[in-house]
């Protein structure tokens, strides 16, 4: 998986990452509140472990709106805080779950795998792009007439693009889920791909755009 922690304290913020590495993550680390937030609105990631305390914007806050424009991602919010008020606060923003500080790196480990498994029991079937639906098991879109003809190398750069809700999906990314993790493909691949979608797309409410130096992103307009 693709974590993101957000911790302003080094010592921890080093730990964390080590061991979500050790586990066979990858793993983004920040340290700034208001980066960790810009950061969020453009990358897609499956797990976010974010500190409450932070400079620049605080966890809530960044929790606050990651909520507001619908991103689902699962979040584990850190904090010092062991009161009850603090918790609940927490778990009002959004959190899908708590951890106090000082706590055990298994115990880490062993909320995130619990996050996954509640991920993948309950998976979005089908995602509405405009007047399209694409449907994710199995891939496939259809538009008001039926389905279309979509090679499902095409179809699985969109469901990612899709996935991310808005956000910006790096080539990279999206080369790996194409063609798997480590894959020697060049990225040129993926613009032909959203080139083609592009193409396929047009007149349904659907574009994909362009984040100079980070990727691409869906915009979507309702049906």
């Amino acid at each position: 998986m693709r974590i993101v922690v957000v911790e302003d304290n080094e010592s921890l913020r080093k730990g964390i990452t080590y061991r979500l590495e050790d586990d066979g993550h990858s793993v983004d680390a920040l340290t700034d509140g208001a980066e960790a937030a810009d950061f969020l609105r453009q990358e897609t990631s499956d797990v976010v472990v974010l500190d409450i305390n932070l400079p620049g914007k605080s966890g809530l806050d960044i929790l606050r709106e990651l909520r507001e424009r619908g991103d689902p991602r699962p979040v584990i919010l850190l904090t010092a805080r062991a009161a009850t008020e603090d918790r609940v606060a927490g778990l009002d923003a959004g959190a899908d779950d708590y951890l106090v500080k000082p706590f055990a790196m298994d115990e880490l480990s062993a909320r995130i795998r619990a996050l996954a498994r509640r991920k993948a029991v309950a998976p979005r079937r089908a995602v509405n792009l405009g007047s399209l639906t694409l449907g994710l098991e199995p891939l496939e879109l259809t538009a008001p007439t039926g389905p279309l003809d979509v090679p499902r190398r095409e179809l699985t750069v969109l469901a990612a693009l899709a996935e991310a809700r808005g956000s910006a999906v790096s080539k990279e990314r999206l080369l790996d889920q194409v063609y798997g993790t480590g894959s020697e493909t060049d990225e040129k691949v993926i613009e032909v791909y959203v080139s083609r979608l592009r193409k396929r797309l047009s007149g349904h409410g659907v574009t994909i755009r362009v984040r100079r130096g980070i990727g691409y992103a869906l915009e979507t307009k309702p049906s």
